[in-house]
């Protein structure tokens, strides 16, 4: 049935694009990765008869700027419809939470809060929330910092009065500071796909007939929408 992804392979694997800032996708165990992307590559790659090669990257934004430069064959990244116009995008398999985290006893209590004159949002670059927060941001400083880790460490330094991240990377990374909280609010949601180089990339159609095949099979949780 998914004889036609073949041309995927051009290097003897399937060249993986893992994204190690989100961590409700990716979740590193020792040096292997684990999570619902990684099991969707390990699936497809047993389809087509190849090694799975994971590409690890620490930011969506920089799996984003190699789509063009042959450095993976299949990935997963936040639909976007600007990034639309570089990757194609299957339908979405799953939808997850980008929420904020803030220092205990400072100005912000609820997600509402953070969009007010003299407070800094922090983001990573390039995510699907940076992007989403450029758009919706009226009032606050939108302050865009390196990748998701990178963003959480300059908070935990002191910079910007809020960080926002997916909220299973932002519990991971602040489940030991006990001067940091997960606000319970929603900012926005963000829906997954897997993604090929290029826009209207050929290939689509039979990646897309995989993810919903991997949907009715429940390799994946039924998905929300």
């Amino acid at each position: 049935m998914f004889h036609s992804l073949t041309p995927l392979i051009q290097h003897g694997t399937l060249r993986v694009a893992l994204n190690l800032g989100n961590h409700a996708l990716v979740q590193m165990i020792g040096d292997v990765p684990h999570g619902m992307a990684p099991a969707l590559a390990s699936q497809l790659a047993q389809i087509l008869g190849v090694p799975m090669r994971p590409v690890f990257y620490e930011g969506a934004g920089k799996v984003f700027q190699d789509a063009s430069r042959d450095q993976w064959d299949v990935g997963f990244l936040a639909i976007d419809s600007q990034r639309a116009k570089q990757i194609s995008y299957t339908r979405p398999y799953h939808r997850i939470e980008v929420t904020y985290a803030v220092r205990k006893g400072g100005p912000v209590t609820d997600v509402a809060m953070a969009d007010r004159a003299g407070l800094s949002v922090l983001t990573a670059v390039g995510s699907a929330y940076d992007m989403y927060l450029a758009a919706h941001l009226k009032h606050a400083i939108h302050d865009r910092l390196g990748t998701p880790a990178e963003s959480f460490a300059a908070f935990s330094q002191g910079r910007g009065d809020v960080v926002a991240g997916v909220r299973a990377s932002l519990v991971q990374y602040f489940k030991n500071d006990p001067l940091v909280t997960i606000l319970s609010g929603v900012v926005t949601t963000v829906d997954q796909a897997m993604v090929l180089p290029g826009p209207q990339n050929p290939l689509i159609g039979a990646l897309d007939a995989f993810v919903a095949e991997a949907l009715i099979d429940g390799l994946l949780a039924p998905y929300p929408g």
